[in-house]
């Protein structure tokens, strides 16, 4: 599948000031949301302890802001060594989640340790998901516009997250690319607020995405 955006100039359409601003957001409401969730953060990690097939915390190597990579922070939904041979794109309903990690990722509970990637820079609250290297280098193939995603910190939510649903094939990764090249140009301060209260409306009244 190829896209008609191969070869586009694309510009950051947040400035300078608002990029500052998004940053001390961030950094502010990661903080709150912490220690506000501290019991969430307890029960999840004596739920997950009890489950006793491994850690609770999960870490990935994912390829964020500038193209560095760092480690991404989830609650541990799957079973042990559940890739053992290549990387595998996660499904929506994925034989390999626990009991309690079933629970987890369909409430995105799955996704809280990620506050701790804000606070410490390598993610915002809103942005591109971030990717594996193994499977940038597979989107690239189809749109070398990929490497504009490194002009954003990567989000625990966009966009693309919320209308184009489980990126579970490599043709809804394309589409996630082209959503997130898009919000690329167009996001603000505004549209940030918008997609966090869609979020959140989206996660409190049970909607799947």
């Amino acid at each position: 599948m190829e896209q008609n955006s191969v070869g586009i100039v694309i510009c950051d359409g947040m400035s300078v000031v608002g990029r500052f601003v998004k940053r001390s957001f961030d950094i502010l409401c990661s903080l709150f949301g912490m220690i506000c969730l501290s019991p969430a953060y307890l029960v999840i990690y004596i739920a997950l302890r009890r489950q006793g097939d491994g850690p609770v915390i999960y870490r990935q190597e994912r390829i964020g802001y500038k193209g560095k990579p760092f480690y991404i922070l989830k609650y541990r939904t799957m079973i042990v060594d559940s890739e053992d041979d290549a990387p595998v794109l996660a499904a929506k309903c994925d034989e390999r989640l626990t009991p309690v990690g079933k629970f987890l990722r369909e409430h995105h509970l799955d996704e809280l340790p990620q506050l701790l990637n804000v606070f410490r820079g390598e993610m915002s609250f809103v942005g591109p998901r971030p990717e594996r290297q193994y499977f940038i280098d597979k989107i690239k193939e189809h749109n070398p516009n990929y490497d504009y995603i490194y002009l954003m910190r990567p989000g625990l939510t966009s966009l693309a997250t919320l209308y184009n649903g489980y990126t579970d094939t490599m043709e809804k990764m394309l589409v996630r690319l082209d959503m997130d090249l898009e919000y690329l140009q167009n996001r603000s301060l505004l549209l940030d607020l918008k997609i966090i209260v869609k979020t959140v409306l989206y996660i409190v009244s049970g909607k799947k995405f």
